[in-house]
């Protein structure tokens, strides 16, 4: 079964449909390429989805090892290079409420948050600067 559609409806915008929720998800072209830059661009989605998979994966651990880190936050800067046009680097910089955990706990979660699938399927080339940081509440 498929995954998404996508429809250009013209003016370098293209809605994207998730298709077994029906969600939808406007991109546009940015401004430093011929676009409006009025919402997403592909490239802002992939650097954003870097941080949504290591949250996401960090929250699975978390419940693995049945500790609360609901209101992790991340700031994605997607940083782009030329000759070819690219993403060449993505700083994510992310805190997590520390909630008592553990070093252990800590480095279970930085693990699992380092090595998930997005930041395992970008090219070796692109630069993955991520700090997290652990904040006492």
């Amino acid at each position: 079964m498929s995954t998404s559609s996508v429809l250009y409806k013209g003016d370098l915008r293209c809605v994207s449909t998730h298709l077994k929720s029906t969600t939808e998800i406007l991109t546009d072209a940015p401004i430093d390429n011929h676009g409006k830059g009025e919402t997403f661009s592909p490239t802002d989605l992939v650097a954003t989805a870097l941080a949504n998979c290591m949250i996401t994966i960090m929250g699975i651990e978390a419940n693995a090892l049945q500790v609360n880190i609901d209101g992790t936050f991340a700031e994605v800067t997607k940083v782009m290079g030329i000759g070819p046009r690219r993403i060449s680097k993505v700083i994510i910089k992310m805190t997590v409420p520390d909630n008592n955990l553990t070093e252990e706990q800590k480095q279970a979660l930085t693990k699992a948050g380092l090595n998930c699938p997005v930041a395992k399927s970008l090219h070796p080339d692109l630069v993955q600067d991520v700090q997290i940081e652990y904040l006492k509440n």
